[in-house]
């Protein structure tokens, strides 16, 4: 067997099981890789707006090719369509990636969703990988042949490919099978906040620029003022290492400019109905989500809203759902639950149960 051959084998190996991996991840919660496109889409950013309504369907478009493209690289099915796809796919990523790093713009790609976050120059360094080896598999494509016939190849394919779309549906219309973010069942929220006595702290380097009889001194300091002559002209500042930040650390409910987050965390039973838009609030989950209310009071919960939309507009909903609404930073409610409304059962500071709006009839006490 020649080492041509071994390589090969070895690449597409590699490559088609981190393109499934990837593509499964990032499948369980697409709601959260469309956020992360929208990101990438906005003004500040690339200034590509008029995608940002279909970031949903394009993000589940993409990571089911995502899935298929692996598979059918595995199984040898029309290995020149699917390199050059898997080429195309993976320049758009390193484009983006390299993006990210360079201008550090969007601090993580999301390649790997909330389960391994990776930085932006290792997203990069790790679609330059791929890059190389598909263009390595592109050159020995003699080499990746068929493991079975035509037949089967496309029954498998299609099957991959209905799965992919069940699945992707299926946790749109409830919650990600799998929970990888910080706010899952069983976090205590006040720990997750807090920091620990011996966290590193940031390091932050201050360059001072000092005009010394007419001519401009750089001192640099790591944040004491310097002992040196002559008149400051600015300082700046670049942070060598972040330090320790919390899992959870921009989580808070607020009304009227006051903090309630410790008081309702300290709740013995609190049903939190997340809305992050009330604009985009699902109309069809308001019958069940009263019976919902209902039932929970009679189990001795309080009940409370969290949004990231204006007063007005939760004043209005206030009175329509019969508990107040407590405002929180829109990532933060779009990184606990993926649903508008999201249901989030917490005792004493800790998340018992997350909800889907579809699911609040299994709600438990």
């Amino acid at each position: 067997m020649s080492i041509s051959l071994i390589l090969t084998q070895f690449a597409r190996i590699f490559v088609g099981v981190l393109f499934i991996f990837s593509g499964l991840i990032k499948l369980n919660d697409p709601l959260g890789f469309s956020y992360k496109l929208q990101e990438y889409a906005d003004p500040q950013i690339l200034n590509l707006e008029f995608i940002i309504p279909y970031a949903l369907l394009l993000a589940i478009i993409l990571v089911i090719v995502e899935v298929v493209l692996g598979v059918a690289l595995l199984l040898g099915y029309q290995t020149k369509a699917v390199l050059w796809s898997l080429l195309a796919m993976i320049v758009l990523f390193t484009f983006l990636t390299f993006y990210s790093a360079y201008f550090n713009k969007v601090t993580d790609c999301g390649c790997f969703g909330d389960a391994i976050p990776l930085t932006p120059w290792e997203s990069f360094t790790k679609d330059i990988i791929l890059l190389l080896l598909i263009v390595f598999l592109i050159q020995n494509k003699h080499w990746v042949r068929p493991v079975f016939s035509s037949k089967p190849l496309m029954a498998i394919l299609s099957i991959v490919l209905l799965g992919s779309v069940y699945f992707g549906i299926h946790v749109l219309n409830h919650l990600p099978a799998w929970d990888f973010r910080a706010y899952k069942v069983g976090t205590n929220i006040p720990e997750a906040m807090s920091y620990p006595e011996d966290a590193p702290q940031p390091v932050v380097e201050y360059q001072w620029l000092f005009d010394q009889n007419g001519k401009e001194v750089t001192v640099t300091t790591m944040g004491k003022y310097p002992d040196v002559a002559g008149s400051l002209l600015s300082v700046a500042t670049k942070t060598i290492s972040q330090g320790y930040e919390p899992p959870i650390h921009d989580f808070s409910l607020e009304q009227n400019g006051q903090d309630f987050t410790q008081e309702l965390l300290s709740e013995e039973k609190l049903l939190l109905i997340v809305a992050y838009n009330l604009s985009n609030f699902e109309f069809d989950s308001l019958e069940s989500l009263k019976n919902l209310i209902e039932k929970a009071r009679s189990y001795g919960y309080l009940v409370a809203g969290a949004t990231a939309s204006g007063p007005e507009e939760a004043m209005d909903w206030e009175s329509a759902l019969d508990f107040p609404f407590y405002f929180c930073d829109e990532t933060a409610l779009k990184t606990i639950i993926r649903s508008n409304p999201g249901i989030v059962v917490i005792e004493r500071g800790v998340i018992q149960q997350k909800l889907h709006w579809n699911d609040m009839n299994i709600f438990k006490e």
